[in-house]
């Protein structure tokens, strides 16, 4: 009998739910976890108060909340990177970048397509509220507008194998050539290609050198001219050259990288467009080149110390009158601009910057002397905070 009892009691320690577990199959709802689908969003805030004084006008104040910016990203799967961003201004929305990157479509080479800033040097691809200063430098703004070089099309990006210890890279973007400065005279927005090769290399453990070539090629083909019976539309192909340099040196000591820095970036742009000229006299070609270069020193953990110095050289023609062709062309003998900007930048915290600026401007023909003091004031909510792009 005792044998008996002890195999029963076996038996029943061995059936399903005899230590108090259920055997039941629990279903659990995943439907929470769909947010991980959502874009990843981030807003950020640009709000700029300027004393202005020139030498045409009385002085002004100026508070202008430039830009609120409404930033996403997403990886819409492995491979595949989306990118956008929507920028509200007092004047309305306008759509900033919008595209996505398709990552090794070939061992080291990504694919992009959709709106974005183009790879012209350093500080164009860059968007304004992440800049070192608080407007991008003068000779690109008079060669591609203000808001910089910004178009929509392709860009293939290629990282080429390493030489001599380098890391280079070559990116070629088609574009259509909507660009009003650049490309103003190209109603039927024919194609630009814009072609960058950068090299990177590591001097010491402490010391990067960069340095990039770019040239950009475009066309414009429609030109009003006067002649004895009036204004008159010419159909007329003629091509537009941009080639543009670019140097950065900084200095990061590894043990102490985010205390101490030095930085020092110049660059250099060159255009050549071919026109008819407005006064019927036939064909013109209008020259321009001018240059920045900055030096940045981080004095602590959160402040940044720094100067910029730009320089333009406009084109004279004698039938540039008034601002139809101007910064590019103008009347004047010998049009010319420089603008000298130190500045201040306290990082309150990784969400939160102040920049303080002194700007001083001259030149001929380009405008009149000018003192501005700039107070600038960023902030970022979001998971991607200041990004540059």
């Amino acid at each position: 009998m005792d044998q008996l009892l002890a195999l029963a009691e076996s038996e029943a320690d061995a059936a399903p739910g005899a230590s108090g577990e259920s055997s039941e199959t629990n279903f659990i709802s995943r439907g929470l976890g769909l947010q991980s689908l959502n874009p990843e969003i981030s807003v950020t805030g640009d709000f700029l108060t300027a004393f202005r004084s020139t030498a045409a006008a009385r002085a002004e104040m100026d508070f202008d909340f430039r830009t609120l910016g409404l930033h996403l990203e997403s990886y819409l799967d492995p491979y595949t990177l989306m990118k956008a961003a929507v920028e509200f201004t007092p004047d309305g929305a306008e759509l900033g970048e919008a595209y996505i990157t398709r990552f090794g479509v070939l061992p080291g080479i990504s694919i992009t397509a959709g709106k974005f800033r183009q790879r012209f040097g350093v500080v164009n691809r860059w968007h304004r509220h992440a800049l070192d200063q608080t407007n991008f430098p003068m000779p690109l703004q008079y060669t591609f507008g203000e808001e910089g070089l910004n178009q929509t099309g392709f860009s293939v990006d290629w990282m080429m194998p390493s030489l001599a210890g380098a890391t280079q890279e070559a990116i070629l973007q088609i574009t259509g050539g909507t660009n009003e400065r650049v490309f103003g005279n190209n109603p039927r927005h024919l194609p630009s290609t814009l072609l960058r090769y950068q090299n990177y290399r590591d001097l010491s453990k402490d010391v990067y050198l960069e340095a990039g070539l770019t040239g950009l090629l475009g066309f414009n083909d429609e030109w009003t001219v006067r002649s004895p019976n009036g204004p008159v539309t010419i159909d007329d192909l003629r091509s537009t050259i941009v080639f543009g340099a670019d140097l950065t040196l900084r200095w990061e000591p590894t043990d102490r990288m985010r205390y101490d820095s030095l930085e020092w970036r110049t660059e250099f742009y060159h255009l050549s467009k071919s026109i008819l000229a407005p006064d019927g006299s036939g064909s013109d070609r209008i020259g321009t080149c001018g240059a920045y270069t900055s030096l940045q020193w981080q004095a602590s953990r959160t402040v940044f110390l720094g100067a910029r110095v730009d320089w333009f050289k406009a084109d004279r023609k004698p039938w540039a009158v008034g601002d139809a062709y101007a910064p590019l062309a103008v009347d004047t003998g010998n049009p010319h601009r420089w603008l000298v900007a130190p500045y201040l930048t306290w990082w309150q915290s990784p969400w939160m910057r102040v920049h303080l600026e002194f700007n001083y401007a001259d030149g001929r023909g380009l405008g009149p002397r000018e003192f501005a003091v700039l107070l600038q004031i960023v902030f970022a909510a979001g998971p991607h905070k200041h990004e540059r792009y």
